[in-house]
């Protein structure tokens, strides 16, 4: 699967956007703060309804507006797909697919994978376990649906518990009701375990080898799954738990505090490790989900590189650009000097400046048919500002 196109409409800094992308290595550059980023995170929440930042609906819509849109077009084995997204400040976004409403936003998920790269990953081994839950759930939601019912139906749980251990403090009477929260929380919080610890298996397949290749064949590296709790001893440990979760009116226990650690040598390099053993450790987190996806699908992942290069030394990035392969690339950076100096091959070049961006090159992207400008019309985009 590759992305063809994307369609801004009212997105952050885009009043109006239309691109093209090329099936290899595409390049946007241009000065910080010029919107480069803002294309790469509406790629990201088109294909998984949420964005890299963590950003709800309402920042993400230009900021005198009320709602924005996302279209993007995919194209598999020469077939193409549409996906449409109403994003708005007041309600819950819209997502249709070749002009069919879905009813849940989970039903887009798997349909093109993506994996995101940038300056922030690069912490994700000395950072706190929120954001490492973070990274294995984005990627398990793409990858597995039965997964994201289950880690939905537990969050939305963990939630009304809390909320109940709150009223509890004015209503005492409400712990007979706990129970039955519990069950609920101990039934889908087991499926979650079972299948991070399934997941730590299949990284540690392919990390192992990778990690090894980019340390010069110095260092080892494991990944560790470390549950808050056991399948086999949640409920006992939920239930030990109750009056201290009902004095701090909130739940104590459970999959919503795992971690995940990462060994070199047997060394927690979370805590012990050096910046340099952290940085080659993310990489090689990054390249190991990149091979996941095509290993669990079948089919490459759409490769989003945010200005990472510029925080890699040159051995990281020489091996990152020659890990990309046939993989089709979207890559944001201040200047192009840096993949001029690797004799990089480029397929397309985009400048980015001040919410304007404009294809470098002979042909003319800014050209188009009547019929698509007036399709574009219909679903609320505005032909103003269009630059390509």
């Amino acid at each position: 699967m590759i992305i063809k196109s994307i369609e801004l409409a009212d997105y952050r800094n885009y009043d109006s956007l239309i691109m093209q992308f090329d099936k290899g290595t595409n390049i946007l550059f241009g000065d910080n703060a010029q919107g480069k980023t803002n294309i790469l995170e509406a790629i990201f929440v088109a294909a998984t309804t949420k964005s890299h930042r963590g950003s709800k609906d309402r920042e993400i819509v230009n900021f005198d507006k009320e709602e924005a849109h996302i279209r993007t077009y995919l194209e598999k084995e020469g077939v193409e797909t549409r996906v449409d997204m109403h994003l708005r400040k007041s309600k819950s976004k819209g997502i249709a697919i070749d002009g069919q409403k879905i009813k849940k936003a989970a039903d887009l998920l798997g349909l093109c994978n993506v994996v995101f790269f940038s300056p922030e990953d690069l912490g994700i081994i000395k950072n706190g376990p929120a954001e490492r839950r973070r990274f294995v759930d984005m990627e398990l939601c793409q990858l597995d649906s039965l997964y994201l019912y289950n880690l939905n139906h537990y969050n939305r749980i963990i939630n009304q518990r809390n909320k109940l251990l709150k009223d509890m403090f004015m209503s005492p009477d409400l712990r007979e009701t706990l129970g039955v929260w519990d069950m609920q929380l101990v039934s889908f919080g087991n499926k979650v375990i079972e299948r991070r610890t399934l997941f730590a298996e299949q990284l540690n397949e392919i990390i192992y080898e990778i990690h090894k290749k980019l340390s010069g064949d110095r260092e080892e590296l494991q990944v560790c799954y470390e549950p808050d709790v056991k399948t086999s001893d949640f409920e006992e440990k939920l239930e030990y738990a109750r009056d201290r979760d009902i004095r701090a009116k909130t739940t104590s226990v459970g999959p919503h505090r795992d971690d995940f650690s990462f060994l070199v040598g047997g060394v927690d390099i979370r805590k012990y490790g050096s910046q340099g053993q952290q940085r080659t450790a993310a990489l090689s987190l990054k390249l190991a989900e990149i091979e996941l996806v095509k290993k669990i699908t079948g089919e490459n992942p759409i490769l989003l590189l945010d200005d990472v290069l510029s925080e890699l030394d040159s051995n990281r990035q020489n091996y990152l650009l020659n890990s990309i392969g046939d993989i089709q690339t979207i890559i944001t950076c201040t200047g192009l000097e840096e993949f001029v100096n690797h004799r990089f091959e480029i397929d397309r070049v985009y400048k980015v400046a001040e919410g304007s961006v404009t294809r470098m090159g002979t042909e003319d992207t800014k050209n188009r048919k009547q019929s698509e400008i007036k399709d574009l019309e219909t679903a609320g985009f505005t032909r103003k500002g269009m630059d390509i």
